[in-house]
């Protein structure tokens, strides 16, 4: 394990604390190395859930038409690339 560097503080309620130090017991792990691992677990999939687009049969054919057809850029774009061009230069 990486070595910890930073700190949290957390109050919990008593009962709290007791399940907590139960299943800590029962892994055979500290109250911090349980916490430490449920909360990394927790976030994990937490950030795996969120960062995941499902989408609708009809809307996921609907994306992959948009793909397969030719691109033509709209005048804003069109109005940025201009813009680009005047600000960068190639070597």
């Amino acid at each position: 394990m990486a070595a910890t560097s930073e700190r949290f503080d957390l109050k919990m309620a008593p009962g709290e604390k007791r399940l907590v130090a139960d299943a800590a017991a029962l892994m055979g792990t500290t109250m911090a190395g349980f916490v430490r691992a449920a909360a990394k677990e927790k976030a994990q999939a937490l950030l795996e859930r969120e960062s995941r687009l499902s989408l609708s049969a009809r809307d996921f054919a609907a994306f992959t038409a948009a793909l397969d057809r030719a691109f033509a850029p709209n005048a804003a774009l069109k109005g940025a690339l201009a813009e680009t061009r005047k600000k960068v230069r190639r070597a």
